[in-house]
């Protein structure tokens, strides 16, 4: 039988995979300094499959302005440069000798800008990853049986609390990376 302790922790698992989901997200964003975590949102289309790009290559930042990426199938060198100059991290690698170098621009006003758009359109996402983690114990409450009202209604507004820490967890992260990518 389901219980309202399993609910609230089935909940929290959930709003911890939507708010990691979106610590991930924005590690991929970038500030002004060269992270392998930065084309971790890069999908190639390979063998018939869309893959992540740490999948099919090994991702090193040697330099604080640069990015190298080294194909683990050398054949596939044209099909990663073009998967990584079309994603909309706006980056225009070339290839040299089996490697792949990605430089950093420096950031502009409107390319921050554009970051922090971006920032706004994932924290969104995490938002709604935890309100469906918060709707979904919300009704498995509503179905519990032989438990009494009070109990449901407790458990409601702790799940609500919950919520609203995960949903202040979101915003603090927004505002760092937010911060993070404004600093000139």
């Amino acid at each position: 039988m389901i219980t309202i302790p399993q609910i609230m922790k089935d909940a929290r698992a959930s709003m911890e995979r939507g708010l990691e989901n979106t610590k991930k997200e924005f590690s991929s964003i970038r500030t002004g300094k060269a992270s392998a975590t930065l084309l971790d949102t890069v999908r190639v289309e390979m063998w018939g499959q869309n893959m992540a790009l740490n999948q099919v290559a090994s991702v090193s930042a040697p330099e604080p302005r640069l990015l190298t990426v080294q194909p683990f199938d050398k054949g596939q060198l044209s099909v990663i440069e073009k998967a990584i100059r079309d994603s909309d991290l706006g980056l225009n690698p070339s290839s040299q000798g089996g490697v792949i170098r990605v430089p950093l621009p420096s950031l502009n006003e409107q390319r921050r800008k554009d970051l922090v758009k971006v920032v706004h359109k994932l924290a969104e996402e995490g938002r709604i990853a935890i309100r469906h983690g918060r709707t979904e114990g919300r009704d498995r409450l509503k179905k519990l049986e032989k438990v009494p009202e009070d109990d449901v209604k407790h458990a409601e507004k702790d799940l609500q609390k919950m919520h609203d820490d995960f949903m202040g967890k979101i915003e603090d992260l927004t505002k760092s990376k937010e911060a993070d990518i404004m600093e000139v």
